[in-house]
């Protein structure tokens, strides 16, 4: 039987953790700024934030849809103002539209894509630190963790798909869907001995080109990542930007060391091909993706330097800054000319960069 076909019977179980109330991560992995850059780029944050609050919709949503919503939610409570539910509607309201859309089986969407949606509401409703969504935050980490591939639905450890996390229902898993799962489920307080960790790991080691860990036949060795098991969103098998700072992130959030091979081969990939001009080797395709991405995996990862290939030391934070100063719009939002993955939409954009900015700010 499915196991999203058992999510009543195990909703319907005690759930024995507590609600743990997990802060975002410190911001660690940045390199020192100096005082003046650090002035501009809160001035930066709080511009794009003013932008982002007019965008905000009567029912309290952003653009009525979850994912945006709790992002949006997210670029506000995490910026270095720390905004609350108690500071505005901006922030209060968009909770409110959360909950009301969060399912009896703990899933939190509206139409489509049940996972991202409620993993990225999930995450806002931990940085809220209100201890009344205990019991709807328990039942979302429940359901993003019965939506991963593994017995439940059929599948072996020796299946190429086992462990992952998709958009939910029947689509296949994928390493963008599951980096948001496993921050989701890591900041909701999930014990680092549960079983969903190690699963994950298998699924993580199948999309990277790796093949002294990878047992799929197709994979190379120069430690990257692509979308998912074969198939990458570059061409072919190929790695790129996003999703090698995905792998990097999901394995330490599965408790995977970052001096492990695993994941220093894909830091080797990220000193290798070491740019802040685009998304590599994809151009501007899904940049402010890339660029939210690669902030949150090397903040985790904990180092502020990261020496290239070539031997040049970038203080990445600061670069990444400088970067994101000059993309920013006179109106205070950011926008993606290129539309795949619809960053098009200047909400999505400007709520990447927020993030992006937010998640190594030196407070």
């Amino acid at each position: 039987m499915r196991k999203r076909n058992r999510t009543r019977t195990l909703l319907a179980l005690v759930l024995a953790a507590a609600f743990a109330i997990f802060a975002y991560p410190a911001a660690y992995g940045a390199g020192e700024i100096d005082a003046e850059l650090k002035g501009e780029i809160k001035a930066s944050i709080d511009r794009g934030l003013k932008w982002l609050r007019d965008q905000q919709a009567e029912d309290g949503s952003y653009l009525h849809h979850p994912g945006m919503t709790a992002l949006a939610a997210s670029a506000f409570m995490r910026s270095p103002r720390h905004y609350t539910e108690a500071d505005g509607p901006f922030v209060g309201k968009a909770i409110e539209y959360l909950v009301s859309l969060a399912k009896p089986d703990g899933a939190i969407y509206d139409k489509d894509m049940p996972n991202y949606n409620t993993s990225v509401s999930l995450m806002a409703l931990v940085q809220t630190k209100n201890p009344e969504y205990k019991d709807i935050a328990g039942r979302a980490r429940q359901y993003i963790m019965i939506l991963q591939t593994d017995e439940g639905e059929g599948y072996a450890p020796d299946d190429k798909m086992y462990g992952g996390i998709g958009y939910g229902g029947d689509l296949r898993p994928d390493m963008s869907n599951l980096q948001f799962s496993l921050k989701a489920l890591k900041e909701s307080g999930v014990s680092d001995d549960a079983e969903v960790w190690e699963k994950a790991i298998k699924f993580i080691e199948r999309c990277q080109n790796r093949s002294e860990s990878n047992d799929q036949p197709w994979a190379g060795d120069d430690g990257g990542f692509a979308y998912s098991p074969g198939d990458s969103k570059a061409g072919g098998t190929r790695s790129y930007g996003t999703m090698t700072y995905a792998g990097v992130l999901s394995f330490i959030y599965a408790n995977v060391d970052k001096n492990d091979d695993r994941v220093q081969a894909a830091v080797r990939w990220i000193k290798d091909n070491y740019t802040l001009e685009e998304n590599p080797p994809i151009g501007g395709q899904g940049l402010y993706y890339y660029y939210h991405t690669m902030s949150k995996a090397l903040s985790v990862y904990g180092e502020p330097i990261i020496t290239d290939s070539n031997g040049v030391q970038h203080n990445w934070y600061e670069e990444l800054a400088r970067k994101l100063l000059e993309l920013q719009k006179e109106d205070g939002s950011w926008v993606n000319e290129q539309d795949r993955w619809m960053e098009s939409m200047p909400l999505l954009t400007t709520a990447y960069a927020i993030l992006a900015l937010s998640t190594s700010y030196p407070e």
